[in-house]
């Protein structure tokens, strides 16, 4: 009997894995729907509070949906704006520093004996030259297209979630509340038959209670998820903007070129978890080595962004925001390892707030198992 149970546990665990092999495998072939649909619902969970403050105080459906999509386009300009204007200064001014470069390979490539002729005689315009000018043109041109698409298909979805999200909910509450309840209300209706008003009344009450009591849990699974994600994406914006801004002000008073755009690197590459801070810290000390041809001024912008990414990532962001989402630390680099497989750099970047919806979907459940993978991916335990 106990190896029919072990068998049977087996079997149940081998056909989950090639279920979420097989979720996985769709998800990233469909990735051209299924991205746009995503951040479509986070932006609704996003303007989630200004739309119920604008629905009590009985504004149009479609006036707020107009605004929700009027904000965004302003967003989304601003910081195109900002981004576009940042890296075209940073390609003004960044032909200066080949030949500087150029010196660093060719010295590094002889102390380390390198008998790479690519090295020996490194030249970054010759490289320049020998680009497919036509091809980048074509590919950068693409990729505007397909980055205006997107956003395009964005807020398409996010119309739709906006106006629909009402019924999605009904739908599934009257699903989840029905599936539960329903096996009572069998039960109730057999012993209808035999008893009296009295008890036939405290029958009914006790029905109306288990309803009431499943429709409280859908609803707090609901308001949890929401509120979690606007946390999350208000927090998370404004750390990396406060880490942007003391990178700027840091690195201009050190005297390093361009410090909007590391300011703004650290501000965008930090939204990735792990792998993206490391990438901020990275390419400005790099600059550095460039721009001062001094391993010691390089050192000195590498102990800022140091300072600066422990402060903001390591000390006030697991305070802010891990203690709300309680997401085990290793499940986050495992979560944005998975994801960015799955979607990219888009997956790296929507990574954690999905890990959390899971796992507070989880929470949610009465299944042994489910509870367990919920602590699994907890920071800190609850007794149950």
């Amino acid at each position: 009997m106990a190896h029919k149970a072990y068998s049977d546990n087996t079997i149940k665990f081998f056909i989950t894995v090639i279920g979420l092999i097989i979720i996985a495998i769709v998800l990233k072939e469909l990735s051209h729907i299924f991205i746009p649909l995503v951040i479509a619902i986070f932006l609704y969970f996003v303007f989630s509070p200004l739309n119920n403050f604008l629905m009590n105080k009985r504004v149009p459906g479609f006036l707020i949906t107009i605004l929700n999509l009027l904000i965004t386009g302003l967003v989304l300009y601003g910081a195109g704006r900002v981004v576009v204007d940042s890296l075209l200064q940073f390609a003004d001014g960044l032909p200066a520093y080949g030949d500087k470069l150029n010196s660093i390979v060719r010295d590094f490539a002889r102390e380390l004996n390198i008998r790479d002729p690519f090295l020996r005689k490194f030249d970054l315009e010759r490289i320049i030259q020998q680009l497919d000018y036509k091809g980048l043109a074509g590919s950068i041109f693409g990729s505007t297209i397909n980055l205006l698409g997107s956003v395009l298909f964005v807020l398409f979805f996010f119309v739709f979630v906006a106006s629909g999200e009402k019924t999605l909910y009904e739908a599934i509450k009257n699903y989840y509340v029905y599936k539960n309840v329903k096996p009572q209300v069998k039960k109730i209706k057999r012993s209808l038959r035999t008893v009296d008003e009295d008890n036939k009344r405290n029958i009914e009450l006790d029905l109306l209670n288990e309803k009431l009591q499943r429709e409280k849990q859908l609803a707090d699974t609901f308001n949890t998820i929401t509120d979690q994600i606007q946390r999350y994406i208000i927090a998370k914006v404004g750390i990396n903007l406060i880490a942007g801004i003391l990178t700027s002000v840091a690195l201009s008073i050190a005297g390093l070129d361009f410090p909007i755009v590391w300011g703004l690197f650290v501000f965008l590459f930090n939204f990735i978890p792990t792998i993206g801070s490391a990438a901020a810290l990275v390419l400005p000390v790099i600059f550095a080595l460039v721009q001062f041809d001094s391993t010691s001024s390089a050192v000195l912008i590498a102990i800022i962004m140091a300072v600066i990414q422990t402060l903001a990532f390591n000390l006030a962001e697991p305070m802010i925001i891990g203690r709300r989402l309680n997401l085990n630390p290793l499940l986050i680099l495992l979560s944005v390892l998975i994801w960015g497989y799955i979607w990219g750099i888009i997956g790296m970047l929507i990574s954690v707030p999905i890990t959390a919806i899971i796992k507070i979907i989880l929470s949610n459940s009465k299944s042994r198992y489910l509870r367990f993978l919920s602590n699994l991916m907890s920071q800190s335990q609850t007794n149950l």
